[in-house]
């Protein structure tokens, strides 16, 4: 989605991508904003979405939101700007999917990145490239909820997401 006439109108975008008939409608809905671009999943299924673009990253930051595993299995590739871009934003889909974003340490959150062919249980995840120099990850699962989804530590994570 992006603003008609390609604007980079950061709160049109949200209104924009808010007001969408079937996200406003759906048990359950992501969206995630990086002008001039929008990204917006719907499903009767707990999804998630990130879009980020890519650009230069501080030092470190790649190995600060790894958990001790990725630190291992990343390291030749925590200085490359698109990995880095790429592994932020799979976490942040996946926090998305799993109620809110805000409540997980993404040093405690397993990537998609590492799940192989992209499948975890019953998640499943997908990285998009909506544009030159973006990258976007959409996380969704396959299991129907059996009730409100539960804040904090106690929910269900998949590939030991969240532990504490």
């Amino acid at each position: 989605m992006t603003l008609p006439g390609g604007g980079h109108d950061p709160e049109a975008l949200r209104r924009l991508a808010q007001a969408h008939p079937l996200a406003s409608r759906a048990p359950f809905a992501s969206r995630s904003y990086c002008g001039p671009l929008g990204l917006v999943a719907w499903s009767d299924r707990p999804v998630g979405v990130d879009l980020e673009r890519v650009g230069p990253v501080e030092g470190g930051f790649g190995a600060s939101i790894c958990t001790p595993a990725e630190r291992r299995r990343f390291a030749d590739r925590l200085d490359d700007p698109g990995f880095v871009t790429s592994l932020w934003s799979s976490k942040e889909a996946l926090a998305k999917a799993l109620g809110d974003a805000v409540q997980y340490d993404p040093r405690r959150l397993e990537s998609p990145l590492g799940w192989p062919g992209g499948r975890t249980g019953p998640w499943r995840a997908q990285v998009l490239t909506p544009a030159p120099e973006h990258v976007a990850w959409l996380v969704w699962s396959l299991a129907a909820p059996t009730g409100p989804a539960p804040i904090g530590p106690a929910r269900s994570h998949p590939a030991g997401a969240g532990r504490r």
